[in-house]
């Protein structure tokens, strides 16, 4: 059996970003019941980010997987045995979750070595980042996942990008104080691309899936 893990970084369990990583994990499992796919919404869990207690680097007990224990603890020991991840995240202010920040803190700093600075990872594997923001193609402030991403590639591999433009922000735009949008061009763009967005995630899974069972 193999296994892909998806991190859930957005507030709302059936927004944007909720839907976005629903596709891609039933891409995942239409290839085959050797996958299997744990979905875990980080919004749920009580953790804190990086701690600085070091026990990552102590010397004849260095590890690449964070000991500091918490909720968070036991979904990073199975990142360290998975087979593929993604992670999903609203941007805000030009950046991901506070969420989805404080986990890549816990995620990454044990992979850093502070003797060479090489990022080593357990193991390398398939790697998804994925976007949902309000921005356009052509204007958006987005930093992504900033210089995480480039610990993520260095540790795991270089990740796939999946982003979705101008997402819906609410249901009803007549209960918000949300003037400066245009609901009806809001609505036009989603009937004419959300679909597609759904798809493109679908395919995705589906594509990381085969990658992995090709591999073995």
């Amino acid at each position: 059996m193999k296994k892909i893990i998806v991190i859930d970084g957005g507030p709302r369990k059936t927004m944007n970003t909720a839907q976005m990583l629903q596709r891609f994990a039933e891409g995942a499992k239409s290839v085959s019941e050797q996958i299997e796919v744990m979905t875990v919404r980080l919004y749920e869990l009580d953790y804190k980010g990086c701690m600085s207690c070091m026990a990552c680097k102590v010397k004849g007990r260095a590890s690449n997987v964070c000991k500091f224990k918490d909720a968070l603890t036991p979904i990073l020991e199975e990142i360290a045995q998975a087979d593929g991840l993604v992670m999903g995240s609203p941007i805000y202010f030009g950046d991901v979750t506070g969420q989805m920040r404080t986990f890549l803190e816990r995620l990454a700093f044990p992979w850093l070595s502070y003797n060479d600075y090489s990022m080593t990872a357990p193991k390398k594997m398939p790697v998804v980042l994925m976007e949902t923001m309000n921005g356009t193609p052509e204007r958006n402030n987005s930093q992504g996942y900033g210089s995480m991403e480039y610990c993520i590639a260095a540790a795991l591999g270089q990740p796939e990008h999946l982003i979705a433009y101008n997402t819906y922000q609410v249901k009803d735009y007549s209960r918000f104080e949300l003037a400066g949008f245009s609901e009806e061009a809001k609505r036009q763009y989603r009937d004419e691309n959300w679909e597609k967005d759904l798809q493109q995630a679908f395919d995705s899974g589906r594509s990381m899936a085969e990658k992995i069972l090709e591999s073995r």
